[in-house]
């Protein structure tokens, strides 16, 4: 049965999935905080074809008792897409916010700005970590049920479309002769008040060249008809194409399947590092015996040929795929010289072009404003 092309995305997070990582990778253990080493790799993911690249994040800092060589602070997610933003033409760039630990009208304008600096290839993925202390630090009550965390993660993803909304498409009027910027009367107030937050007024940046950034976002974390891209994981293929089903009863408009990988890897060489090179079960055994590995995704380990041969199985099922490397600079490395080849080559997937919006790549229609619809005051 004929299928469309998948798209396949990449987390970029840290030095990879597996929270050993850094004991594999060839980068210096301060990398998380190196532009270089993040230009390295945003560039690698971009000239491979990938179709977005994600970028983790999370209030607290990382554990040093778990990783004594990370370093004990970490880039903001957005600040590093935004550094990727002019570095590349072509890769989505999405970065992994939590609702419940920002202020919905300052993720709506940095996520536009993102959107405007890519020329439209900004993505949102949607977070909703436990996170300890997070009363503390924001001074506000926050909600600790799942049905209330749920609820204000909808608020917050509700609020940040409408203050996107805001601008009209053609408030922007540059008039010379008038000294006008802007026409007044298509830029709106957005007035919303929920047990967590209230917000009074326009966003303090016009609307974004996708009219909204994509909103990715896992079925446990948001009801899927309000995400553009809903991620579902299962422990193998056939719960994986059960819940993909299941989010499109739901609603979904496109679904991409969380896979965590551990490729063969034969051509690496860590530098003092364990578990750097050889096949993927003595690397994954070799990480595991300091830290045991159990991702929230169907993982793969294996041959490159393997993981292409899975990619064929979940076609029929899911949209695309965001793979999730356990150790970036050897799985990585893997999946940009012989994966990504491959399914261009059989045409299961499709490298963006230059000139595409990340809505373009996922085939998803640009918004329409609801303020410029009559029926909406």
């Amino acid at each position: 049965m004929a299928h469309q092309p998948l798209v396949v995305a990449v987390e970029l997070d840290g030095f990879g999935a597996h929270p050993a990582a850094w004991r594999a990778s060839t980068e210096r253990p301060d990398a998380v905080l190196d532009p270089a080493a993040l230009r390295r790799t945003v560039l690698a993911a971009e000239n491979a074809g990938f179709a977005f690249a994600t970028f983790d994040d999370a209030l607290t800092t990382t554990d040093a008792t778990a990783h004594p060589a990370e370093v004990a602070a970490r880039l903001d997610a957005i600040v590093r897409a935004s550094f990727a933003g002019p570095l590349t033409t072509r890769l989505g760039l999405a970065p992994r916010v939590q609702p419940r630990s920002v202020e919905p009208f300052h993720l709506a304008a940095q996520l536009a700005s993102l959107d405007i600096a890519t020329l439209g290839r900004a993505g949102w993925v949607v977070g909703d970590d436990d996170q300890p202390g997070l009363a503390d630090a924001l001074d506000r009550v926050v909600p600790e049920t799942p049905e209330a965390r749920r609820q204000e993660v909808r608020d917050v993803v509700t609020t940040v479309r409408r203050l996107w909304d805001s601008w009209e498409d053609d408030a922007v009027i540059k008039d010379v002769t008038t000294g006008r910027y802007i026409d007044a009367d298509r830029v709106h107030n957005v007035e919303v008040t929920t047990a967590t937050f209230s917000v009074h007024g326009a966003s303090i940046t016009p609307r974004p060249p996708q009219g909204h950034p994509v909103v990715i976002a896992p079925e446990d974390v948001l009801d899927p008809s309000l995400a553009d891209v809903t991620l579902v994981a299962g422990p193998d293929a056939e719960e994986v194409a059960f819940r993909a089903e299941r989010a499109r009863r739901q609603g979904a408009t496109r679904v991409l399947a969380e896979l965590a990988v551990v490729l063969d890897d034969d051509t690496a060489s860590g530098a003092g590092g364990q578990g750097s090179s050889g096949s993927a079960a003595q690397r994954l055994a070799a990480l595991d015996a300091h830290v045991p590995w159990q991702p929230d995704a169907l993982r793969f380990v294996g041959s490159s040929f393997g993981l292409v041969a899975l990619l064929e199985q979940l076609a029929p099922a899911v949209d695309g795929v965001r793979l999730h490397p356990a150790v970036l600079t050897s799985d990585l490395r893997v999946l940009t010289r012989q994966v990504l080849p491959r399914l261009h080559a059989t045409r299961l997937a499709r490298a963006p072009r230059l000139g595409q919006s990340l809505r373009d790549v996922l085939g998803l229609d640009r918004p329409e404003n609801v303020f410029a619809r009559k029926d909406v005051a």
